[in-house]
């Protein structure tokens, strides 16, 4: 088979980015029989793009690849609204296109696209109004044209069935953490600690939107930092304005050694998110030795497994008490993360979805 693979959003940093890249260097990995085809396109950010390819090229894969000067928006008006050109016309003739959730470019080809969440679609009044439009316009094609649907967990699989996709197109593959988070030296995380001023222990909080429950986790922090004696490290886009406290260190954006550093010094990772379609921030924090504490329903409770202390997201004295069991058995959390994070492997997930792509192909 000739596989043709979208590779644009490996530039923008976020879960996406890392399922992307995993994805595809693990395919090269296991498989040596199939063709693989990697087409992308940026106008500012084409360079990186180009890295990624030379960079497997140089590990020994074998594999074509075709990058663009399109931004991305050029590419959605051709490939969602006009519908023109068909994906061949950039990369040729192929039996499978897996394609991004940003663009549904026309193909004789069997069509796999992988949905990691509906945010754009359940907390559109929290989704930039373009991305939302976007999104709807990808979906309302792919419900017609897409052969397999890939979800990174069984609660984005029932919201997809919720509203409408056909549950027998839908396979249900999970992602898994970066082999790049493990334990962070003790000197590495004495050096973020004093990069970003924490002083002594502190809780973790990873993201800012409001549907990472952020005022929930803040009014939880205020009800133990006296007795324990904690900072709360929130990292993501500042959101002063909306916290109104002065007792939260807001790191902004980090590096990826920096959140290493920073999972791996946390007494715990608070992440009772009132969504997710994965939650790889649990499986980081796991990898990294990190106790945690997340959300007693959808895919967080999937992730978490038996290695997290789960929470009423809606409840900030529920998240409290989460927080004070994992502090008072840190050790059995942290080996209780190390067993379920084992679970999961970029290996694993390319397996399964060469499997689908084998399948669709014969039908």
């Amino acid at each position: 088979m000739r596989i043709g693979i979208d590779i644009s959003q490996i530039v923008y940093g976020t879960g996406v980015s890392v399922y992307t890249k995993n994805l595809v260097k693990n395919l090269l990995k296991i498989d040596k029989k199939n063709q693989y085809v990697l087409f992308g396109s940026s106008l500012r950010r084409k360079n990186e793009l180009r890295s990624f390819a030379e960079k497997l090229k140089n590990q020994g894969y074998d594999f074509e690849h075709y990058i663009y000067s399109c931004p991305p928006t050029m590419l959605e008006l051709m490939f969602n609204r006009l519908r023109f050109p068909p994906i061949e016309r950039f990369i040729g003739d192929i039996d499978i296109f897996h394609s991004s959730d940003w663009t549904m470019p026309r193909s004789k080809a069997k069509r796999v696209t992988t949905v990691h969440d509906l945010v754009p679609i359940l907390y559109s009044e929290q989704s930039d109004d373009k991305i939302v439009s976007v999104f709807r316009r990808t979906m309302a094609i792919a419900r017609n044209e897409i052969d397999v649907f890939i979800a990174p967990s069984y609660a984005t699989k029932a919201d997809m069935i919720k509203l409408g996709f056909d549950k027998k197109k839908i396979s249900v593959i999970s992602e898994a953490a970066d082999n790049y988070f493990k334990k962070a030296r003790r000197s590495e995380i004495e050096i973020v600690k004093k990069k970003f001023k924490i002083n002594g222990k502190y809780l973790l909080s990873v993201g800012t939107a409001p549907r990472k429950n952020i005022k929930n986790i803040v009014k939880a922090y205020n009800l133990l930092k006296k007795k324990y004696n904690l900072n709360l490290a929130v990292v993501g886009e500042s959101q002063r304005s909306k916290l109104n406290t002065d007792s939260v260190l807001e790191l902004g954006r980090v590096t990826k050694k920096e959140l290493r550093a920073l999972y791996s010094g946390a007494e715990a990772l608070v992440y009772p998110s009132f969504y997710e379609g994965f939650g790889l921030p649990i499986l980081e924090a796991y990898a990294c030795g990190t106790g945690v504490i997340t959300s007693n329903s959808g895919s967080m409770k999937e992730v978490g497994g038996r290695g997290a202390e789960l929470v009423d997201p809606n409840s900030h004295t529920s998240i409290a008490k989460g927080v004070e069991m994992v502090l008072s058995q840190k050790e059995k959390y942290a080996a209780a993360g190390k067993i379920e994070v084992r679970k999961y492997s970029w290996e694993k997930t390319a397996r399964e979805t060469l499997k689908i792509y084998e399948k669709i192909r014969t039908h």
